[in-house]
């Protein structure tokens, strides 16, 4: 079903949205808010696309056409490696990348991949290409099943080069992406929270109930007060002169990862088991925002956080 709902979206022009940091990023991340609300895979879908526009937009790369479905696969592991070889005007990608979403859906990808220098380099590919085979998926969680996120082995795929090598990593528009996927979980988080909602509206409500409610909203709102702010700051500061980004970019991400965390437990605790066990709905959303809120790099991006707000101070 996220697929197709994605494949809706895209058919309706609906994840034709605002470049972020171009005086409409509030309206962007507001949009990719309600797409996750509505599903919470599609809106990780949705978002990775509508994040491959901004950055082939950023970048100079070449522009997506009508109906092509695009990923952002920069995930690194140690035990895959995905090269890249200069060969005239392209490249050549060979190897492995792990943590594909979308896998076998997405039409295209931005793909990073090692170059001769040891850098990271960015390169758009067209997954109908020569070479570009889905591995079988070794997914065992229920959450986030739809997304089809699995290894992708490439052998001599063409590919073009977006940007400079490290211009992936060290553009402005990386941490606008960043708030991006936050802006996502907001939405799951809001979709998880709607059982809790709705319980205290039916008048079923113990004051235990809905003194948890009362906590996840204040959660919620806090969290979406500080992205519409943030929104506000990289709009008025597109190519990062302040230097600010990152810190901004990760103080959202962690107020809404705080959120998603009070969010899942007092709506559990509030609830109890039943429309875990019997809402399948409810107990989707719940899988789902579990295993994308884990995009977080938890104490590590904490830690980070730290250095920049010290520094800051």
């Amino acid at each position: 079903m996220s697929a197709a709902l994605v494949r809706n979206w895209l058919d309706a022009g609906e994840l034709d949205l605002p470049l972020p940091g171009h005086g409409h990023t509030a309206q962007r991340w507001q949009r990719l808010t309600e797409l996750a609300q509505t599903d919470i895979t599609a809106g990780r879908l949705a978002e990775a696309h509508a994040d491959a526009v901004a950055i082939l937009a950023e970048l100079h790369g070449p522009a997506p056409s009508p109906r092509q479905w695009w990923g952002v696969w920069a995930a690194e592991s140690g035990e895959a490696v995905l090269t890249a070889t200069r060969v005239g005007d392209e490249a050549l990608l060979d190897g492995t990348k792990v943590w594909c979403s979308g896998a076998g859906l997405c039409t295209h990808a931005l793909v990073t991949a090692r170059v001769s220098s040891g850098e990271r380099g960015l390169f758009a590919v067209d997954l109908g290409g020569h070479g570009v085979r889905p591995l079988p998926s070794r997914w065992r969680h229920a959450g986030m099943t739809e997304s089809d996120t699995r290894s992708v082995q490439f052998t001599a795929t063409p590919a073009v080069a977006v940007g400079a090598p490290g211009e992936y990593l060290s553009r402005p528009g990386f941490w606008h992406g960043a708030v991006g996927v936050a802006a996502c979980w907001l939405g799951g988080a809001r979709a998880v929270a709607a059982a809790l909602y709705e319980r205290v509206e039916s008048g079923r409500a113990d004051a235990h109930t809905t003194a948890h409610l009362g906590a996840v909203d204040a959660a919620l709102a806090g969290a979406a007060a500080l992205v519409n702010a943030v929104a506000g700051e990289f709009d008025a500061d597109r190519l990062n002169h302040s230097g600010r980004a990152e810190l901004l970019a990760r103080r959202a991400r962690a107020t809404v990862e705080t959120a998603v965390d009070e969010t899942l437990t007092r709506t559990a605790r509030a609830l109890g088991p039943s429309p875990l066990c019997l809402d399948p709905v409810h107990s989707q959303r719940v899988a789902d925002l579990s295993i994308y809120v884990r995009q977080s790099h938890a104490e590590r991006d904490l830690e980070r956080l730290g250095l920049l707000a010290a520094g800051a101070s």
